[in-house]
């Protein structure tokens, strides 16, 4: 599994690099902008994301506005539905408003909210059919 994790907090990235690198290569954004650069980098290397985990709450460009542009990308592309990238939303309070509207444009597949729980975590993954259960 090939994973971008989009986060701008150095606990939460270091976290999430400590579990998800026992499924395979991860690689780090600290914005939003970053993510899309990689983003875009992997396509043109033919060498996509699998998952995408990705804050809110960032600078730069904040994690709604390159989640919309990464699917944007996509589409261009014609990578659509259940072909598109695994996108994990994750915020530092239970912001169910920013989560609840990207679910609702279908844009993310599940959400973390911080501190991060590591099982759940890995639910997700199971879940997404990322990893075996």
């Amino acid at each position: 599994m090939k994973t971008l994790i989009v986060e701008d907090d150095f606990l939460a990235r270091s976290l999430l690099t400590t579990v998800l690198a026992e499924y395979g290569v991860c690689h780090v954004a600290v914005n939003g902008e970053e993510a899309l650069a990689a983003v875009v980098r992997g396509f043109e290397e033919k060498n996509p994301y699998d998952l995408i985990c990705l804050d809110i709450m960032m600078p730069v460009m904040d994690g709604q506005q390159a989640l919309q542009e990464i699917r944007k990308i996509e589409e261009t592309i014609g990578i659509m539905g259940i072909d598109a990238t695994k996108v994990i939303m994750i915020t530092a309070v239970d912001d169910s408003k920013n989560i609840m509207k990207a679910f609702r444009q279908g844009q993310c597949e599940a959400y973390l909210t911080k501190p991060l729980d590591r099982e759940k975590l890995l639910k997700h993954l199971v879940d997404l059919g990322l990893v075996a259960g």
